[in-house]
């Protein structure tokens, strides 16, 4: 095993460093975890997804090749986080080429930042390459790069599809083969042949080569601007160069898990324990993130604000399991807000925020809590006489349903019934557990299928409907802080081929007086026929000329600038820092019409809009 210690900041420092100053990559600022203007997934998922419009052929402003950190959440696996490895929110390294190298220059940089920036033995090393289908051909071309960097064939492995393969992110799109890199994490030496299911090869980086497009007609032909996407875990990279078993035997865990057992008054943890600190840190690790974004998401019921209440709930719920009753979320959001600032400074802006809603959803579910036990005791109660016959005289979906209302896990509802002489055996156990799956399955297929119906685009829509309703937020912007005062400002945006969402600063319900004004302003710009035109230019140069920069962060050197209205007669309506994507004029729009106003969240207001009707 490696000896060598990184800490996490030193990890980001050396990747970015390597690729910006040693091969000519520009260093760009990390994405909201939010998705902006895309409707098609919940949160950011890759450190290629807000780049999908330059994969796409776009020019970036910073050139063909580009580098940076990104913070991610996927919340496929939620219920598997609490092993040695799944987590909810994590740190993506990448670097990109649009258009520029392809595949003998990635794999040749990822060699040398594995082997000579972070000193990992060869030996230790192991690569997988696309096996080829009917589709593409096997991928040789990778693996002859590996070859020549004197990787032995014993150590590539050639894996199908669902191994070695990327996209479409839709059902077409661009897509194209990967090379994945593993290391050892056994005991003693790595074995000569890579076996790729053997869970002690740990992959730790992926080169994605976008070669094809594959079409509606299912066929793949070859894409004319060819792009490279990689990614490298940061979090599992950390754990590998520090010789530990998993992320939370890191830096990064370490010293909320140690505030898990003082809150906890224990110090030692078996299994059952430890999982319940994996979750809990997790958990609200990512809690303490999306809270922390500059887009304001928080707890609710729908969409990415369910996500947060859910993953905070669980974290609660585990809190108990180890012994700790009240009153902790937000300790240990403080921790991951102090660790974390230094590199994500939107933490510390948002503090209050993240402080203040952790401690009230700790406050609601407790009630929620409290007021489902006393259902459940009811129900005991009801059927008491009944008890003999057994745990079949509840209503068949009984368990499903405190779990669904009030938020009750499985092994609270059997503790409960435990103590209460419901439960005597591991028969009885098992009965309540098959039925609670049965509903639970359910329940998540329909999530699903609801999902699957509203995310079903693809990343990034650019369709004629969602560009005239991106170029529509521009004009809806300016009004409303015409209307409303400069104080307004954006603080999310969700755009689907139906309607534009848009949410922004502002302490007060609008009057139907200010909704019609802002609705008057925004039609004239469509029937002033406003033509819409980009330059590219400093950040600085932007601010000069006015332009509305409001998540100037994320942003490298160089910027788009929109502007709408300039021309020999016209003076500017709209000036603003996007990448698009915009209509050439504004009378494409047609016409807007305001469907809804109403809060969003503490000082947050939203509107629903739609265009051309």
């Amino acid at each position: 095993m490696n000896n060598q210690k990184l800490t996490a900041q030193d990890l980001r420092n050396r990747y970015i460093n390597f690729f910006a100053k040693k091969h000519g990559h520009r260093e760009i600022k990390g994405a909201s975890l939010i998705p902006e203007n895309d409707p098609t997934v919940l949160f950011t998922t890759a450190g290629m997804h807000p780049l999908v419009p330059f994969l796409m052929g776009a020019p970036h402003a910073e050139g063909k090749r580009l580098t940076d950190v990104q913070k991610c959440i996927r919340t496929d696996d939620i219920d598997e986080v609490g092993d040695m490895c799944h987590l909810t929110f994590f740190e993506m390294l990448g670097n990109w080429s649009l258009g520029d190298y392809f595949k003998e220059e990635a794999i040749k940089m990822s060699f040398e930042f594995l082997t000579k920036e972070l000193g990992l033995s060869l030996k230790n090393l192991a690569f997988s390459c696309f096996a080829g289908d009917s589709d593409a051909p096997k991928d040789e071309e990778s693996a002859n790069v590996w070859r020549n960097l004197g990787v032995s064939d014993d150590r590539i492995a050639f894996l199908p599809k669902k191994n070695n393969w990327w996209g479409p992110a839709g059902l077409t799109g661009p897509c194209g083969p990967d090379t994945e890199m593993f290391f050892w994490t056994g005991e003693g030496e790595a074995p000569k042949k890579f076996d790729s299911d053997d869970a002690k090869w740990v992959e730790i980086w992926n080169d994605v080569f976008m070669q094809y497009n594959k079409t509606a007609e299912g066929t793949y032909e070859p894409l004319k601007q060819q792009n490279v996407d990689t990614g490298m875990g940061l979090e599992r990279v950390l754990t590998v160069m520090n010789g530990a078993k998993s992320p939370f035997e890191t830096e990064l865990f370490d010293e909320v898990i140690k505030e898990i057992r003082l809150l906890g008054n224990y110090s030692e943890a078996n299994e059952e324990i430890q999982k319940s600190e994996r979750i809990i840190s997790d958990h609200l690790r990512a809690g303490t993130f999306i809270l922390g974004d500059r887009f304001a998401v928080t707890p609710s019921n729908v969409d990415q604000g369910y996500v947060l209440r859910r993953l905070i709930r669980r974290a609660i719920r585990h809190g108990r399991k180890v012994g700790i009753e009240v009153d902790f979320c937000r300790k240990l959001a403080g921790i991951f807000v102090k660790n974390y600032c230094d590199f994500y400074t939107e933490l510390l802006e948002n503090q209050e925020r993240i402080f203040s809603e952790m401690a009230m959803e700790e406050e609601r579910f407790g009630k929620t809590l409290n007021n489902g036990i006393a259902v459940l005791k009811k129900e005991m109660t009801k059927f008491e006489s009944q008890k003999s016959e057994g745990l079949n005289v509840f209503a068949e979906n009984f368990f499903f349903e405190m779990f669904a209302t009030y938020g009750f896990p499985i092994e609270m509802i059997i503790e409960e019934l435990e103590n209460s002489g419901w439960i005597k055996d591991a028969k009885d156990k098992d009965f309540v557990t098959a039925n609670f799956d049965k509903f639970f399955k359910e329940h998540q297929d329909l999530s699903r299928a609801g999902a699957d119906k509203k995310f079903a685009g693809g990343l990034a829509d650019h369709s004629e409907e969602v560009t005239k309703l991106h170029t529509a937020t521009h004009l809806l912007h300016k009004a409303l802080r015409t209307v409303l005062g400069e104080h307004v400002e954006q603080r999310g945006s969700n755009i689907t081929a139906e309607r534009l969402r848009f949410d922004f600063c502002h302490g007060e319900k609008m009057t139907p007086e200010q909704i019609k004004k802002v609705e008057d302003i925004v039609n004239e710009q469509i029937k002033n026929a406003l033509p819409v035109s980009y330059e590219e230019m400093t950040v600085d140069e932007a601010k000069e000329k006015g332009a509305m920069g409001l998540f100037e962060s994320k942003y490298g050197e160089k910027v788009k600038v929109y502007t709408m209205g300039e021309d020999e007669k016209r003076t500017v309506f709209s000036r603003e820092i996007c990448g698009g994507p915009h209509v050439n004029n504004t009378s494409e729009l047609k016409s807007f019409k305001i469907l809804k106003e109403e809060s969003s969240s503490g000082g947050i207001r939203r509107i629903k809009a739609v265009v051309g009707v």
